[in-house]
């Protein structure tokens, strides 16, 4: 088995996804790491879920207040990793990170279970506490103010859109003789390389 041809990177990703999203052992199937760089050019990363995919880009959420969402406003270039272990298949992604627009992220706020629209009011993402019951409280404090009706869209949330410039398709194969390909943005197509494991 090898990665099949493609000419559109976007459309052998979703044929990957879908594989994922019916193996009953991957239960994560949109979970991606995430990696930025900070001010200081310190690399962090971690997990996030994709929320969309398309010739566009890849889209995650976030409160505006975390350390990703900060890194992001010093450095827009951003790398993101899908590893479905059982399929024994990888994908990485490299490009540049904008924002979504207010009407994207107002579409796909109002969409989320509304424990965690009270969820995304009550954190303050990334900051320190001492205390789990502050945190309770302002829970409790949200879930009050927005017990009737709906749930606006905190102005400290929002989304971003990964736009890739590179996208590498992953295959385990036997004695580590992995099969690899790359796709790099060109101007109106992309570029194809078989890539040595």
């Amino acid at each position: 088995m090898s990665i099949p041809q493609e000419e559109n990177p976007i459309a052998l990703f979703h044929d990957w996804l879908k594989d994922a999203e019916a193996c009953d052992g991957i239960h994560e199937p949109t979970a991606m790491v995430l990696s930025t760089v900070d001010a200081d050019l310190m690399p962090d990363s971690r997990v996030v879920l994709l929320k969309q995919a398309d010739d566009e880009g890849f889209v995650f959420f976030t409160n505006l207040g975390s350390a990703k969402a900060k890194d992001l406003e010093v450095n827009r270039g951003a790398a993101l990793c899908f590893y479905w272990m059982p399929l024994d298949k990888q994908i990485r992604v490299r490009g540049r990170v904008e924002p979504v627009s207010d009407e994207e992220a107002d579409a796909y706020f109002s969409q989320r279970p509304k424990q965690s629209q009270i969820g995304a009011w009550a954190s303050r993402q990334s900051a320190v506490y001492t205390e789990h019951f502050e945190f309770e409280q302002r829970i409790a404090k949200y879930g009050a103010k927005f017990a009737i009706g709906k749930v606006p869209r905190p102005e400290f949330w929002s989304g971003f859109r990964l736009r890739p410039q590179q996208i590498e398709f992953w295959l385990k194969q036997p004695f580590r003789l992995h099969d690899r390909r790359r796709y790099t943005r060109q101007t109106t197509a992309w570029k194809q390389e078989r890539l040595y494991p």
